[in-house]
């Protein structure tokens, strides 16, 4: 039992997925795993262990935001000795060929946030992806709308506009505020991780998916990270 996490040893699967959102995680353990049992409830911050496909295999919510999934992250890898990491989520285009719906496999994550440079003392790190995960989950996205490459996460829902010019130049494809942070971590304590996110909104033309299109890229997205998990 960590901090944050109410598991006893053996509880959580050495492979999760990190939805941040934890009714997220709920859903997918009971729409996607077979004999779920949940093994946390602390903050409403719901894990679960199941099967897939006859593998084991654990769902985390994390949070919102380098802070919160930093501290899941931290502990899944350190108290309960997790190898495979995937967050799936959601994310903002900022590219114009980027469309709501697709899905986006995150090469890369950049930053504004400070976090980083505190961890290596001032350095620029460069949090990248791991790459036998990403090529899994390609394997199995190509049939949809998917593109690979850079995302930022921002330490701000709102307010990013100053920021957009910039990073539409250098070509990242998209806002989200976890991979960043998942990615570093996973560095750091040599374990494998991904993200795989589907794009809600667009930044600039400010198109949204419905609710009919939200519930089935969502399904899209945890299928390819469940293939990547187990792969």
């Amino acid at each position: 039992m960590s901090l944050h996490i109410a598991a006893k040893p053996g509880e959580v699967a050495d492979r999760i997925l990190l939805p941040g959102d934890p009714l997220r995680a709920k859903w997918v353990a009971e729409n996607f795993l077979t004999d779920p049992v949940q093994y946390n409830s602390v903050r409403n911050m719901f894990g679960y262990t199941g099967s897939y496909k006859g593998q084991r295999v654990s769902v985390q919510g994390s949070g919102m935001g380098i802070p919160s999934i930093s501290i899941y992250v931290h502990e899944l890898f350190t108290e309960y000795n997790v190898q495979r990491a995937i967050r799936i989520g959601t994310c903002g285009a900022i590219q114009d060929e980027t469309k709501v719906g697709d899905l986006i496999l995150a090469l890369s994550a950049s930053t504004d946030s400070a976090v980083n440079r505190r961890a290596t003392n001032g350095l620029d790190f460069a949090p990248h992806c791991d790459f036998h995960l990403l090529k899994s989950a390609y394997e199995v996205a190509k049939k949809y709308r998917v593109h690979v490459g850079g995302v930022s996460s921002m330490d701000q829902f709102y307010d990013t506009t100053d920021a957009l010019a910039k990073l539409r130049e250098y070509n990242v494809l998209a806002l989200e505020m976890e991979a960043s942070a998942l990615y570093t971590l996973a560095a750091r304590f040599k374990r494998q991780a991904l993200a795989v996110l589907t794009v809600s909104d667009h930044v600039i033309t400010h198109e949204a998916m419905d609710a009919t299109a939200r519930e089935r890229t969502l399904k899209d997205m945890v299928e390819v990270g469940l293939e990547a998990l187990i792969s």
